[in-house]
């Protein structure tokens, strides 16, 4: 089982960045997809989600029409599109894929990629 991830990098800010979570090794299809960051001295939190079939969506506040979570299903991939991005936004940002089928969770993580929004 493998989450990939990559796309980060150094941005300015009000640039843009996409993050892609390639997954192998489990039905991706069944999963439902989080990206989560955490930034320097703080503790991780949920910036969005999508489910399953990809037909819904959630984000936190602080990323609402910025950031853009997508996923391929045919492709096994995730994508988190990041727009104006702020220097607040700096974080590690990991994907994380989960299926709750009671009474078990089956849950894996990305290894992780930076983002540093810097002038």
């Amino acid at each position: 089982v493998q989450l990939v991830q990559s796309g980060g990098g150094l941005v300015q800010p009000g640039g843009s960045l996409r993050l892609s979570c390639a997954a192998s090794g489990f039905t991706f299809s069944q999963y439902t997809m989080s990206w989560y960051r955490q930034g320097p001295g703080k503790e991780r939190e949920l910036v969005a989600r999508i489910s399953n079939t990809g037909g819904n969506t959630i984000y936190v506040d602080f990323v609402k029409g910025r950031f853009t979570i997508s996923r391929d299903n045919a492709q096994n991939t995730a994508y988190l599109q990041m727009n104006s991005l702020k220097f607040e936004d700096t974080a590690v940002y990991l994907c994380n894929a989960r299926r709750i089928q009671f009474p078990s969770v089956s849950d894996y993580w990305g290894q992780g990629t930076q983002v540093t929004v810097s002038s």
